[in-house]
């Protein structure tokens, strides 16, 4: 039977007189200092020859009955030869790291070198050039970025230093390899977007055979009637490519587009900078088509967060459709066209844009491209009304390629001849 009881430890506690321990038996202490709040119990033993001793818990928190229990199997684990004691504090050392850990922000580097350990090492027969561009460009450049702080003006910073420094095949790789690390880095929720995704070959240093091509109005025609007899070519996709010529935007800006960056409603899609090439926000005016497309993609996202969801478990692991689904959608449109790439839509909207007559500093921005020259650091003005009339004008012109027509008359042609 232990030596304390429950009254005297409240008297003690009453009177307030204080002491370095009274033994209950078994090892239990009760411990009252001038520094103690209240009194704590302490587990003495002897381990390995040294005496030990383990702070169990307050009286408060733990009764004399509960203390006795806690010393019993306490001591069993010492009779087992495990250090109680000991096994806490690394416990303790061990859930403080974690914390340490978790607050400590995660890097660039640190991103590239986990992303290498996991994926590269022992998987691919030359990691040495992927670690080569890792230490070379990319550590150089944004490796002391928290991940999440990167923005696709850093990107654009890391590949145009390469390309300048003569190496452009360099910087392909570099593109490569930065893309896949962040979606890497979406997987382990270190962030939300890739900040290189918005990117292509012809922005890094590769040079694209059709870099120069723009589909001609009757192309467009022939395009339009092809997606629709394509075999195997899904609805979103359909929707996907006519949405890219449509709004001219990017292609991962689309892929990776949100539903809560739209207000259907109001026909906006507020682009948010950290997904845009330029690192600026822009309010992208949506043409009637365009809502009526969205609402369709809306019902067939199923409730998912992004307008075009991953389709099934991919290897990226990333929550919507790889930035090179629609380049593979794409071969299956046989158009009997000479060949054109996704890209090149960018490049047939701003030239049918230039053709319907709207002026080239709106064409621009209708591409948020950054206006050059004194022009673009001194004009602010977003163009929003100028844009929406270029795209329903644009809208317009592609209804009636879509129809069939090819030989439509710009409107500003028509004046033009009736002057």
């Amino acid at each position: 039977m232990g030596k304390l009881s429950d009254v005297q430890i409240r008297n003690w506690i009453k009177t307030g007189e204080r002491f370095a321990g009274k033994a209950d038996g078994d090892g239990l202490y009760l411990r009252f200092r001038a520094a103690d709040a209240t009194p704590v119990w302490l587990f003495r033993y002897r381990f390995a020859g040294k005496a030990r001793a383990m702070l169990m818990g307050g009286f408060g928190v733990l009764s004399l009955a509960d203390a006795r229990k806690e010393v019993k199997r306490l001591a069993a684990q010492v009779a087992l030869g495990i250090d109680v004691a000991g096994e806490k504090q690394e416990r303790k050392a061990e859930a403080v790291a974690k914390i340490e850990a978790a607050a400590r922000a995660v890097t660039v580097a640190d991103l590239a070198d986990d992303y290498f350990e996991r994926m590269i090492a022992g998987r691919w027969k030359h990691p040495n050039i992927v670690r080569s561009r890792i230490e070379k460009d990319i550590k150089p450049a944004i490796g002391k970025m928290k991940v999440e702080d990167v923005r696709p003006a850093d990107i654009d910073g890391l590949l145009q230093d390469v390309v300048k420094r003569g190496a452009p095949t360099v910087a392909n790789d570099v593109l490569r390899w930065v893309r896949r690390m962040f979606d890497f880095a979406i997987k382990r929720h270190l962030c939300q977007h890739n900040p290189a995704g918005a990117f292509d070959l012809a922005d890094a240093g590769g040079k694209e055979e059709a870099r120069d091509r723009a589909l001609s109005r009757s192309e467009l025609a022939t395009f339009f009637k092809a997606m629709r007899e394509a075999k195997g070519f899904s609805v979103e996709n359909e929707l996907a490519v006519k949405l890219l010529l449509l709004l001219a935007v990017r292609k991962q800006e689309l892929t990776a587009a949100r539903w809560d960056e739209f207000d259907l409603d109001a026909a906006v899609w507020n682009l948010p900078a950290e997904r845009t090439k330029t690192g600026a926000a822009i309010a992208i005016p949506l043409p009637a088509v365009a809502v009526e497309w969205l609402r369709t993609l809306h019902r067939l996202a199923c409730s998912s967060d992004y307008v075009f969801p991953a389709r099934k478990m991919q290897h990226r692991m990333i929550p919507h459709i790889h930035e090179n689904t629609l380049n593979v959608a794409l071969a299956k449109v046989k158009h009997g066209l000479p060949a054109f790439t996704i890209h090149d839509l960018r490049r047939t909207a701003r030239t049918h844009l230039a053709g319907l007559g709207v002026p080239p500093h709106v064409a621009e921005k209708v591409l948020n491209h950054k206006l050059k020259g004194v022009e673009g650091r001194y004009d602010r003005y977003d163009y929003f009304e100028e844009r929406k009339a270029a795209v329903n004008q644009w809208a317009a012109l592609l209804g009636q390629l879509e129809k069939g027509g090819a030989d439509v008359i710009p409107i500003h042609e028509r004046r033009a001849a009736a002057d």
